[in-house]
């Protein structure tokens, strides 16, 4: 008897600590506002007016944390809304190269991701969710579990009928349309017990975070957090980055550089590579190697460290190791650049790129803020060591 009674003490004790987590799981959890805010280094953070992310900051949870490797979106959208590494949920890029077909190919297919996404685990318990994005594709990528999927790139006359018409996807204005999107949605139809939004990086691309441009920007968006909150009050809102975006001022092309030196490779592609060729020309701060004999991958090495801007060149297995990657989806050799240098195709084995260039990829590129607001049975700080890790704790 004084065994039951322990252990239903112990149950008590238990379900009253945690009585908020479980409100997550039950018919009446908590809505939940999620914004992947696309190249929102700390330093756009606090180079700008953002009143309403400081009050965030002071009365929610905050810190700046590692996104994950290699600093682009894809790879690091998909592990916030699956709550996995990229070596569980399979997304090691914006691009890889396909072994099956022996082709380059853009990671955004939804049949590349191995992992349940937020919405997927949230339907189990009936809840509805709807994906935002300026980019179309992370629909592509993201939309399993959702109720419901919103791009300005493929709109539908009722959302230009409600909104307008979409700006151009190399705007700022791109973003204010799909804010106002999901701000009406919130006011509109609170059935939606998750809102995820994806702005596009294309200002960060465009303007360094000291910039009058920037600054107008930020203090835009910030201003539609703000009318989410106010919409939404009853809301959990959580926000992280993918990457920053920097300067860049040095593209070496691989292809070229191992062809000149007689090694022999079956191709070199940055994961940066996207259709939006515009923001950054393709070239990142990482490079996937992929030899042609495995008898040739350490001459590629040498001859890769030794140029200038190259920081580090792991191997395969060392990769794996250290950014928690998935194998077969990544090259023999992954080359990690320095602060300035990205990777790329070029015209040329080299080119130095002028003042306005800016993109991301490389570890440098790889800390970002994290906030968690007014979310019921959150965990502490402690746990938020990646930015993944935003959502990672709701319904499991």
């Amino acid at each position: 008897m004084k065994s039951i009674i322990g252990s239903l003490l112990t149950l008590v004790s238990f379900l009253s600590c945690h009585s908020s987590v479980f409100a997550q799981i039950t018919n009446h959890p908590q809505r939940i506002v999620i914004i992947m805010f696309d190249g929102f280094g700390e330093e756009y953070y606090r180079n700008s007016n953002m009143p309403t992310l400081n009050e965030m900051e002071r009365k929610g949870l905050y810190k700046v944390v590692p996104s994950l490797m290699p600093s682009v979106t894809n790879l690091n959208n998909a592990a916030i809304c699956t709550g996995e590494w990229p070596a569980v949920n399979g997304i090691t890029g914006n691009s890889f190269w396909n072994e099956k077909t022996h082709t380059e190919d853009f990671m955004e297919d939804a049949a590349l991701l191995l992992s349940p996404t937020l919405f997927e685990r949230a339907s189990t318990k009936g809840i509805k969710s709807i994906l935002f994005a300026s980019k179309k594709k992370t629909i592509s990528l993201l939309y399993k579990g959702t109720s419901d999927t919103i791009s300005p790139e493929t709109a539908s006359p009722i959302w230009v009928k409600r909104i307008g018409t979409p700006p151009s996807i190399y705007s700022r204005e791109v973003n204010y349309w799909l804010m106002q999107s999901a701000l009406y949605t919130l006011q509109h139809d609170s059935t939606m017990g998750i809102v995820y939004i994806h702005p596009t990086d294309y200002p960060m691309h465009t303007w360094a975070p000291e910039s009058n441009e920037s600054k107008e920007y930020l203090a835009k968006m910030d201003s539609y957090i703000q009318q989410i909150k106010e919409a939404a009050p009853d809301a959990a809102i959580l926000i992280t980055a993918d990457h920053t975006v920097t300067h860049k001022s040095l593209c070496w092309d691989l292809n070229k550089v191992c062809a000149k030196k007689n090694i022999p490779i079956t191709i070199a592609i940055s994961p940066e590579r996207d259709k939006y060729f515009k923001h950054h020309r393709g070239f990142g701060g990482t490079a996937y190697v992929y030899v042609t004999n495995t008898k040739e991958r350490d001459k590629a090495k040498a001859a890769i460290a030794a140029l200038q801007g190259v920081d580090e060149v792991l191997t395969k297995e060392e990769a794996v190791k250290r950014f928690h990657l998935m194998g077969n989806r990544i090259g023999d050799l992954v080359v990690l650049g320095s602060k300035e240098t990205v990777f790329g195709d070029l015209d040329t084995e080299s080119e130095m790129l002028p003042n306005t260039y800016r993109s991301h990829g490389s570890l440098y590129d790889a800390r970002v803020p994290l906030f968690v607001y007014n979310a019921k049975g959150a965990p502490t700080a402690d746990y938020f060591k990646y930015n993944y890790q935003l959502a990672s704790w709701l319904f499991r």
